[in-house]
């Protein structure tokens, strides 16, 4: 029997720490297009309130989405031990591949992930190179499509990358801008012929996009006399909040029956952070569904507190960062059963059980 196994990680978290003083002189607008009409103080201490981000990290100006994709990469080959030439596939999970910091501009020719793997210095023509544009379940679903291809046969080693800049793409007159951040993980997935059951034992992808088409998207600035770009991220803060804590919990649930485990077999669940608040909510749900109603403590890490949502570097980032034993409090340790769950633009989600060897 073929699994999947991660067989190495790695991140590259911007130098750049963007706090509270940085949004300070900032003139903040209603979805309507009007100026709200408070102190910028008083808006981000009710943005800090509800979401619990303090920090977030910013690219460096003189760097790319795609040197950041290129390190992180780098390292989760590095620890994999692998010859970066015998790699099937590069998948490469972004949403606005390259941006200057200058003119904001979105570079997509050629695509992502062929630039990474340019980057990487990856010469033979056997390694495929995709991208998957897929809102911030990217990654998860990168390494969905990774374990189908290696289960079917087609792949043995494939590089899957998660990387955003999302602060070149978002509208400053917007206080959900405050969210967004920068940052890429990655990991190394192998075939390995075994009987355990170990590895990816279960995943799940789901997708609503009649109306929730709408509820994160891009559009102008909300200040009519912003002289930027025109491609700013835009998001209904309440419809994704409402549709996540309906739909995330009982797909995650789904993920964890089909791979014949209960809630209780789980030790963590890594999942997209885009706000404490619905992330705490969306856990509370799950345990509901199990009619469970005490929460182990250790039992959802955190980094949206200080890394922000960095959309598809979120998961990797923190995996690596576990992995590495760089999050205090928690570690994988071998036999480990691990959810993977995110939720973003389409409306999509997905999840992922995975088991430590």
């Amino acid at each position: 029997m073929i699994q999947s196994i991660v067989t190495g990680s790695g991140s590259y978290i911007p130098k750049q720490k963007i706090g509270k003083p940085f949004f300070l002189d900032k003139v903040f607008y209603d979805e309507d297009g009007t100026k709200i009409d408070k102190p910028a103080e008083e808006v981000i201490q009710k943005f800090i309130d509800i979401t619990e981000i303090e920090e977030r990290r910013y690219l460096e100006p003189e760097l790319m989405n795609s040197d950041m994709a290129k390190m992180a990469g780098e390292i989760a080959i590095e620890q994999s031990g692998i010859d970066r030439e015998k790699l099937d596939y590069v998948i490469a999970a972004h949403n606005y591949s390259d941006i200057d910091a200058k003119h904001r501009q979105i570079d997509l020719m050629p695509s992502f992930s062929i630039r990474v793997k340019n980057k990487l210095n990856i010469k033979t023509n056997k390694c495929k190179a995709y991208d998957m544009i897929y809102g911030c379940p990217g990654w998860v679903e990168g390494l969905i499509l990774a374990d189908q291809l290696i289960k079917s046969g087609v792949a043995k080693k494939i590089l899957v990358i998660g990387s955003d800049s999302l602060s070149r793409a978002v509208d400053p007159h917007d206080r959900n801008s405050m969210i967004f951040a920068d940052g890429a993980g990655a990991v190394v997935l192998e075939a390995k012929e075994t009987n355990e059951k170990i590895g990816i034992l279960n995943h799940v992808s789901i997708c609503d996009s009649n109306e929730e088409i709408e509820y994160i998207g891009n559009s102008e600035s909300l200040n009519s006399e912003y002289v930027g770009s025109a491609v700013n991220v835009r998001m209904k803060g309440r419809k994704v909040y409402e549709y996540a804590l309906k739909k995330v919990p009982a797909a995650m649930k789904r993920a964890i029956d089909n791979a014949g485990l209960d809630i209780t077999d789980i030790k963590m669940v890594l999942l997209h952070q885009a706000n404490a608040k619905m992330d705490k909510a969306i856990i509370q749900r799950l345990f509901r569904l199990y009619k469970q109603k005490e929460i182990p403590s250790d039992f959802e890490p955190m980094t949206v507190q200080f890394l922000g949502n960095t959309s598809v570097a979120t998961v990797p980032t923190m995996f690596d960062l576990i992995n590495k034993g760089e999050l205090k409090g928690y570690s994988f340790e071998s036999g480990d059963t691990v959810l993977l769950a995110s939720v973003g633009a389409g409306m999509v989600i997905n999840a992922i059980v995975y088991r430590f060897e």
